[in-house]
């Protein structure tokens, strides 16, 4: 088979399992997590196990191996549901949300005319809402590219669906998003990235790490509104989807104060349903002083990381009380 063969191959794949039942990927998800977290295969638990120690080292060892268990499950349900939502018609998303807490928070924000910045971290199963937004206002969000031509293909149908505009993760692209917003348009941002070049140090848990504050940036410059949001799916088969505000003061400090408030409300999400969130990403070698802590034993890790938080700290209280 040549490799337009193949590209097309894959493509009818990826199309015919998006249309599968949402219940039969679920299935096989959860099937598949059994198998994972039976014969410990992925590396990838191991990464999650130590995220969970990082964050959350008030647990007990047997309360974050239950998070662990059950956070690969519901990482893996997402992807094979955003594979459906993808493949599925707009109408037939929105139905699927059967519960919208804070839904007025979105009208009050597009009635302002002011343009909406829409952060969605890394939980949940969050494709599910831009169906939902987009009844009410164009997108305006980043996007890199798949770098496999038909998995990319794909996934840029499902965005022109939803009445998306795709631009690049560039300067460029932060130019369109910033003229869109002042005409009063929306963007959707996941804080929860690691920048690929530069980036400020901000804590996350504690630990500073290369963040980027393009978020408060934009609010702050453009003087648009914002909104946290995330969705998870609940016991009827559905999603339920939540928006909240955040703190008032990202409108008026600087951006790197702001990503903290950015930081601070995803930290908060992830205390109140740690097993919904995305573990697997290997957000905390983003500092150079501790490397890749993914490749070295978790007793390691660990300790560099204390090294180093405990190092933010005494650095915040010095330059805390430089300020009495």
């Amino acid at each position: 088979m040549n490799d337009q063969g193949s590209k097309n191959s894959l493509y009818g794949l990826l199309n015919f399992t998006s249309r599968l039942p949402l219940q039969l990927l679920r299935g096989f998800a959860r099937g598949l997590a059994a198998f994972i977290n039976v014969f410990g295969i992925s590396k990838t638990s191991n990464h999650i196990r130590l995220n969970l120690k990082i964050c959350l080292p008030e647990l007990s060892e047997q309360e974050r191996e239950r998070i662990t268990r059950q956070a690969i499950q519901n990482e893996l349900i997402s992807y094979f549901e955003f594979f459906n939502i993808w493949g599925s018609s707009n109408q037939k998303n929105i139905a699927r949300i059967q519960h919208i807490s804070g839904e007025q928070l979105i009208h009050d924000a597009l009635a302002a005319q002011k343009g909406l910045v829409l952060i969605v971290p890394h939980f949940g199963t969050w494709e599910i809402m831009n169906a939902y937004i987009a009844q009410f206002t164009s997108m305006t969000i980043m996007y890199k590219p798949v770098k496999d031509e038909s998995a990319d293909r794909f996934v840029r149908e499902a965005r022109s669906r939803e009445n998306a505009h795709l631009v690049p993760t560039d300067e460029s692209g932060v130019r369109q998003i910033f003229k869109a917003l002042k005409q009063g348009g929306t963007t959707v941002i996941l804080p929860d990235h690691t920048p690929h070049v530069g980036g400020e140090y901000i804590p996350y848990f504690g630990v500073p790490l290369a963040t980027s504050n393009l978020s408060a940036k934009l609010i702050q410059k453009t003087k648009a509104k914002v909104l946290f949001l995330y969705a998870k799916r609940n016991q009827t088969q559905g999603f339920d989807m939540f928006v909240e505000p955040i703190d008032e003061q990202i409108y008026t400090c600087d951006a790197n104060q702001g990503t903290h408030i950015i930081l601070n409300a995803l930290e908060t999400l992830i205390h109140r349903y740690p097993e919904h969130y995305h573990w697997s990403y290997k957000r905390f070698k983003a500092n150079p002083e501790i490397g890749n802590i993914y490749d070295i034993s978790p007793d390691e890790a660990l300790q560099r990381i204390n090294t180093l938080r405990e190092k933010a700290k005494n650095q915040a209280n010095l330059e805390s009380s430089s300020y009495d």
